[in-house]
């Protein structure tokens, strides 16, 4: 049984019995956790799910690619009229794979293979083109990718691998316009750079126990407390183990892999990921909703290094941080950076030897006093602010930008110290490198106190 899970209803009607006979249909017979969550989330009310999400959360190898295929499939070609489906994974490739490898041959040796009017392979439009006009696409990793689309079944595979909201922005204004619309979103556990499945995770938690709620939640997992050397353990957590899996190839692999990736992978358990700088718990404790800066305000600008992202940040001598500004490309920061420096007063610092250095020249032109932190002040900057998160003499506003910057961001060594990798993060970290700036500058550069309310 899983840990958490939303109860089924059993006066409401549900497709699940449907979504069971698709599985069988492909030779794939659902276990019984898959069962329970297709009943759940399938219940109807009113001609229309009764769940607009339905998160999965189970141990690898464990059938996920079996539940996700059955509702794709039973929206194709089940519900009566032309259907919208996509299908993400951690990247394009990843989801170019799993529905040309892995779903179409599926299909085409069962007796839905006659459904399919066309399989589309070339790059960038991948997908399955159904009899009666269903498709099933895959959609690229980016928040863009569902824009100008309606769509009425999304699957975001693999979760625990996004360092931001990007697929589920790019997917929920393209269902709100569909009453019937459902997001399936099926993963095993990250760590703690997971920033989007932690967040949908606890979430789900909360909301397995109300009764309002139009998310459905499932978890199979092992406590943290468990013995994870003790097979009962495994047989609590791992739903398809005796069905599927063997305890035999189980125990292979608690002998193989490391601890962390054990515990991840087959317990299902969050772990902490080794690579992050800033911890997830000492970054939470850092960062409030009622911090503003105001005493002797820096603004610090960066951009990314295809310079597709910029960010401007506030810092005071205090050690008080606010992120402002995080928009596309480079042309709005000299106009945005100038409006600030006047009504505050203030200057801006900059990494002359970073993207934005760049734009030094035209912020004085613009007569915009500037500090330029640089070399061996970087260096400092980035240990200041490592060391300021840490002992709590630098708190940030909460923004979600911010911690995904945080979450994904590496270091690179400078000599004997580090400074902020702009090349081999993850994401874009522009919003953090500002930060580390402004501190920097607010801490030792000139500021001029005054007190103005933020515009």
């Amino acid at each position: 049984m899983p840990r958490w899970a939303t109860i089924r209803r059993p006066e409401r009607r549900t497709f699940g019995a449907r979504l069971a006979l698709v599985a069988q249909t492909i030779g794939q017979p659902f276990m019984p956790w898959q069962r329970m969550v297709a009943d759940v989330g399938g219940e109807m009310v009113d001609g229309r799910p009764c769940y607009r999400e339905i998160l999965v959360s189970v141990p690898r190898q464990n059938g996920k690619t079996t539940l996700m295929l059955a509702w794709e499939l039973d929206r194709a070609l089940g519900w009566g009229r032309r259907q919208r489906i996509v299908y993400s994974a951690q990247t394009g490739n990843d989801a170019r794979k799993k529905i040309l490898e892995d779903q179409v041959p599926l299909i085409v040796e069962t007796p839905f293979g006659v459904a399919i009017d066309d399989v589309r392979r070339v790059n960038g439009s991948e997908g399955i083109v159904f009899r009666g006009g269903s498709r099933l696409d895959v959609l690229a990793s980016s928040k863009a990718s569902g824009h100008g689309r309606t769509l009425d079944l999304a699957v975001i595979d693999e979760a625990f691998d996004d360092v931001d909201d990007r697929r589920e922005q790019a997917i929920l204004p393209a269902m709100v316009t569909k009453r019937d619309a459902q997001l399936l979103i099926v993963s095993t556990m990250g760590t703690d750079e997971s920033v989007y499945l932690n967040r949908k995770v606890d979430q789900g938690r909360e909301m397995s126990f109300r009764d309002d709620s139009r998310i459905a939640y499932f978890e199979w997992s092992a406590p943290d407390d468990a013995d994870i050397d003790d097979p009962a353990t495994w047989y609590a957590c791992m739903p398809a183990l005796g069905h599927t899996i063997d305890e035999a190839d189980i125990r292979h692999a608690r002998q193989t892999m490391t601890e962390g990736e054990f515990r991840r992978a087959y317990l299902n358990q969050r772990t902490a990921s080794d690579e992050r700088v800033i911890p997830e718990v000492i970054w939470r404790a850092a960062c409030s909703a009622e911090v503003i800066p105001e005493n002797g305000v820096v603004f610090a600008v960066d951009a990314n290094p295809e310079r597709s992202w910029a960010s401007i940040v506030a810092a005071d001598r205090d050690g008080r941080v606010e992120l402002l500004e995080h928009r596309p490309g480079t042309a709005w920061v000299i106009a945005r950076a100038s409006e600030l420096v006047r009504r505050w007063s203030a200057a801006v610092a900059v990494d002359p030897a970073g993207p934005a250095g760049s734009l030094i020249s035209d912020l004085k032109a613009a007569d915009v006093r500037v500090i330029e932190v640089a070399g061996q002040e970087l260096t400092k900057a980035c240990g200041q602010f490592y060391d300021g998160i840490t002992n709590r003499s630098v708190v940030v506003r909460s923004d979600v930008r911010l911690d995904n910057a945080v979450a994904a961001a590496k270091r690179r060594p400078s000599g004997d110290a580090w400074i902020w990798a702009r090349k081999t993060s993850l994401v874009d970290i522009s919003p953090l490198v500002a930060a580390t700036v402004a501190v920097y500058a607010a801490k030792n550069g000139p500021t001029v106190e005054v007190n103005i309310a933020w515009a």
